[in-house]
């Protein structure tokens, strides 16, 4: 009578280096901007600007599902863009607009800059190149 083979692999043993080294967490910043770069996440923000919303009032007006929108606002509850509480038998979602506030600081230091004349930048092109303008 033969053994069956084993189905599912040995559990590695856990090694100095695996368990003296730190997962880095990544920056708040850096997880704001990333919940920023998605536009059905901005979206929501948008929404959640006039009122508190039921997480599928949320959902109605997105052509995606039901476990997408819980998807996309995890990750705006873990920035701390938005909390969630339930009440009763209903999941609502709050917009926390200080969460924007290192993101809105660390944005308002380039708005030193004068902003762009791109008239200017399209004759200095045309003085340099020898090119006429493109017409509208």
């Amino acid at each position: 009578m033969s053994h069956a083979p084993r189905l599912t692999a040995p559990r590695p043993t856990a090694t100095p280096e695996s368990v003296s080294t730190p997962i880095p967490r990544p920056d708040p910043l850096d997880i704001v901007f990333m919940a920023l770069a998605d536009p059905t996440r901005r979206a929501i923000l948008a929404m959640l600007l006039e009122d508190d919303m039921a997480v599928t009032d949320v959902a109605e007006p997105f052509p995606i599902s039901l476990a997408a929108i819980s998807k996309h606002l995890a990750l705006l509850a873990e920035a701390g863009l938005i909390s969630q509480e339930k009440r009763g038998r209903v999941k609502w979602c709050k917009l926390e607009p200080d969460a924007m506030r290192a993101a809105s600081v660390w944005m308002q230091a380039f708005g030193q800059f004068e902003p762009l004349n791109l008239e200017a930048f399209e004759r200095f092109l045309e003085s340099e190149l020898g090119t006429p303008p493109q017409p509208d």
